[in-house]
């Protein structure tokens, strides 16, 4: 079995730049697919600086690692890549274009040999008349289309042309469907292009049975509603299932994902009294839907799915730490017999299969162990090992992350996260709260590289999941952590003082740290308290939420950024960039040049205000990259500078 090179183990003597470079690289495992037969692997890890590097592994031979292909561009991110066929690997490649000062994404999908041969584009080039690019390259429906060889099922963008001068040009625009031969790249339209549609789904035999539709509001703005139709199999006619609105708290009505053909149903997930339930809806136009699975304290929030079909065999949830209820008897089985035979690994994810199942890829993991990648053999019962996620990670010792809760004002318990510098006492420590990015959604308990990296150079951190987290019902995310940001903040300031309170920090060796809407939340928290944390770090940060609605303003998806934010005294209250004077705390900034999430500006801003406020503020741009920083280079020396601007900050 194949184990990727090694890296060098590390040293009592470790510097800075080595902790941090060995935290900052990317996982080893970007993605893995196993092919039909179950005989290779393919598997896309991280190359120099932003680079991708696309590996295939031949189990029938002496199973050595053999690269590929090479994505050097940074300004694209080889994302992912399936087999189509053991001789056949479909890829996805996302980039991020800038135009008349507006960042435009794009993809493209390709197939490629297993030796990186006869690589074909399956994305449709523009042609001369084009009167609009083609931004989404696509998405693979289904790797096996019934009664066709090496063919897929994929989406295409419809652009229209110029008709002047020809009777060939294509007028139609939207979205369709079209099987495509993954060896020539020959195509066969299967559903006429929509201009409202959004996405389609595809049945677990590959057959198309799902569009779904988001009509336009005002302008060219998308509606707030969405509809969902399903159509019968063979037939063309497609069916209303469901009506969907969307508003700044919440989706309100049923949400298919998946349709299993041999009950001729749709699961997916709808309210069930104030918590995300998984139901099951008929697709006979008569049945009525049923309840697969709610609780009352959290959300049901994912399907569980295997193999090439993406069938549905369970339902996860996350309370203190994620759970799986699996429907199949089987495998139900066979996830005890696994979790037994590794107890210290409770997170187990299967995230692949062969054609029949029989060999399955998984990955288990903790919070202690960044996790290990598996290839089970049914018929043999042979586990045996593929690849560490993050090899460089290896053997090292990591703080346990347990699960708590503290008090906010308002004796609202607050649940959340602590994790401690191994062998530590737990007192008196520098501290650092790490509020979570979104705001719609929640830390879990498992391996978290940036936590890891502050517990290696000795801080405690807490992770608050603040009230406007999603997760946890309705009730709990509210009005958003943007039009209630008062009541998010004031959670994540609580936190803070809960870990003086107990003792766990040092109250002059306390900092706080973000990512996008957690970078907003550390800004933000001087707004309201300026004299309870010694730094702040923001990365990616919204900073104006004024600015957030008006860099929304060239995309479709403004009318429900604008009601996300609202309207009233919070947008401006809300700001931190509003605020600068209140500042206390030295702060430290972090961003990318092509951040789609969170523009530039919003970081750029930041700084122009506290400086003007005569306030400490450090401010670091990376060139080309995007809202994670996904380069192993910029991310190592983003790590060690906040470790030295906190050092300086907080007396270490």
């Amino acid at each position: 079995m194949a184990v990727v090179g090694s890296f060098p183990a590390p040293v009592a003597a470790e510097t800075l730049e080595e902790t941090a470079a060995r935290f900052g690289i990317r996982q080893t495992v970007q993605q893995i697919s196993l092919s039909p037969s179950g005989q290779k692997i393919a598997f896309i890890e991280p190359g120099p600086q932003g680079s991708e590097i696309l590996n295939v592994i031949d189990l029938a031979g002496d199973g050595t690692i053999e690269p590929i292909l090479t994505n050097s561009e940074q300004r694209a991110d080889l994302t992912r890549c399936d087999w189509a066929t053991d001789q056949r690997l479909v890829c996805m490649i996302d980039s991020v274009s800038e135009g008349s000062g507006v960042l435009i994404g794009f993809s493209r999908v390709f197939a490629v040999g297993p030796d990186g041969s006869e690589p074909v584009l399956l994305t449709p080039p523009n042609n001369m008349r084009a009167l609009g690019y083609r931004q989404d390259g696509g998405s693979v429906l289904a790797l096996d289309v019934p009664g066709e060889d090496d063919t897929v099922l994929m989406t295409k963008e419809f652009v229209p042309e110029r008709t002047i001068g020809t009777r060939l040009a294509n007028e139609a625009s939207g979205l369709g469907v079209e099987e495509v031969n993954v060896i020539n790249g020959r195509r066969k339209k299967l559903e006429n292009p929509d201009s409202d549609a959004v996405d389609y789904i595809a049945d677990d035999t590959g057959a198309l049975r799902m569009k779904v539709r988001h009509p336009k509001g005002v302008g060219a703005n998308l509606g707030d509603k969405q509809f969902f139709y399903y159509r019968d199999p063979g037939e063309s006619k497609w069916n209303l299932l469901s009506e969907v609105t969307l508003d700044a708290q919440s989706a309100a009505g049923f949400i298919p994902v998946a349709i299993d053909s041999r009950r001729n149903a749709a699961f997916g997930f709808d309210t069930v009294e104030g918590y995300t339930g998984v139901v099951e809806v008929p697709l006979d136009g008569v049945g009525e839907p049923s309840i697969v699975m709610a609780r009352d304290d959290v959300d049901v929030d994912r399907l569980i799915r295997i193999g090439r079909q993406r069938r549905v065999v369970g339902a996860s949830y996350a309370t203190e730490k994620r759970a799986v209820e699996y429907f199949d008897a089987e495998l139900k089985t066979f996830a005890a017999q696994l979790q037994a035979a590794l107890p210290g690994k409770p997170l187990i994810n299967i995230v692949g299969a062969n054609a029949d199942e029989s060999r399955l890829l998984i990955v288990a993991s903790s919070d202690v162990d960044p996790g290990m990648v598996y290839l089970y053999d049914r018929a043999s019962r042979e586990l045996s090992e593929v690849m560490p996620v993050r090899q460089h990670l290896q053997d090292r010792t990591m703080g346990t992350m347990t699960p708590t809760s503290f008090p906010a004002a308002d004796g609202t318990q607050i649940p959340g996260y602590l994790t401690l510098p191994p062998g530590s006492d737990g007192k008196n420590l520098p501290a650092i709260v790490l509020p979570h990015g979104g705001p719609s959604a929640r830390n879990e308990w498992g391996f978290d590289w940036l936590v890891q990296f502050f517990v290696a150079r000795g801080y405690a951190v807490l992770q608050p999941n603040y009230r406007g987290s999603s997760g946890y019902g309705s009730a709990w995310f509210g009005r958003n952590g943007f039009q209630a940001w008062e009541t998010a903040i004031g959670d994540v300031n609580d936190a803070g003082r809960w870990l003086v309170a107990e003792g766990i920090a040092d109250p002059d060796r306390l900092a706080v740290v973000g990512w996008s809407y957690g970078g907003y939340a550390a800004l933000q928290s001087q707004v309201l308290d300026p004299s309870l944390y010694q730094a702040v770090v923001a990365i990616a940060p919204v900073t104006d939420l004024e600015q957030l609605r008006d860099d929304a303003r060239p995309y479709t998806s403004s009318a429900l950024v604008d009601a996300f934010i609202g309207r009233g005294p919070h947008v401006r209250a809300g700001s931190p960039a509003e605020h600068a004077d209140r500042f206390a705390a030295p702060v430290m900034l972090f961003h990318g040049t092509l951040d789609q999430n969170v523009a530039v500006g919003q970081s750029r801003l930041m700084e122009k205000r506290l400086k003007s406020a005569g306030k400490p503020v450090q401010y670091v741009e990376f060139d080309g990259l995007d809202h994670s920083l996904s380069d192993s280079s910029a991310r190592a020396d983003m790590l060690e500078q906040i470790d030295i601007f906190l050092g300086s900050r907080l007396g270490d």
